[in-house]
């Protein structure tokens, strides 16, 4: 059993990402950031990539997916790399059927030596609200344990956890 399985996830609020009309609105992109944010800390590959058209394309950092299956095969393998990982997402603007995201992460590797990982993601979205494109660029610095500022419990961020703009990163 590898470390994404669900004996290893931590109990999270099941949450579906929400179909939208084709043009978003700072109400609906600001859902959708928020959920997608959860879905990625849920660490479930299979249901995160219900959230992409079947023939979603993605480039992340010099990785290139297409697909549903392939998605599931990058997440799991992310996953069993980056180890307790926690990340916050937040909305940098959106346009039509598009939404562009900054977002930190922290996560550690099977040494044990920490990371806080900053990137960018734009995303486009089909007439069904699913994420047809994700193109992220993304790098990880090196940070002490005690340098952490994602500490909550595994899964969800709580409500009352700052933002990502609250850190100044």
């Amino acid at each position: 059993m590898t470390r994404h399985d669900a004996t290893h996830r931590p109990q999270c609020r099941r949450r579906r990402h929400p179909t939208a009309p084709a043009t978003v609105t700072l109400e609906t992109a600001t859902q959708k950031v928020r959920i997608a944010e959860d879905g990625w800390n849920s660490r479930d590959p299979e249901r995160l990539a219900l959230a992409y058209s079947p023939q979603s394309r993605w480039r992340n950092r010099a990785e290139f997916v297409v697909g549903r299956e392939q998605i599931v095969a990058f997440l799991r393998r992310k996953w069993d790399r980056e180890l307790d990982y926690r990340l916050i997402k937040e909305l940098w603007a959106f346009q039509g059927n598009r939404i562009a995201v900054r977002f930190a992460y922290e996560w550690h590797d099977d040494a044990r030596n920490w990371f806080r990982s900053f990137g960018n993601e734009n995303w486009e979205f089909d007439a069904q609200g699913l994420m047809m494109a994700r193109h992220a660029s993304i790098n990880d610095v090196p940070i002490r344990e005690e340098d952490r500022k994602f500490r909550w419990p595994l899964g969800r961020r709580p409500d009352d956890h700052p933002a990502l703009s609250s850190f100044g990163f």
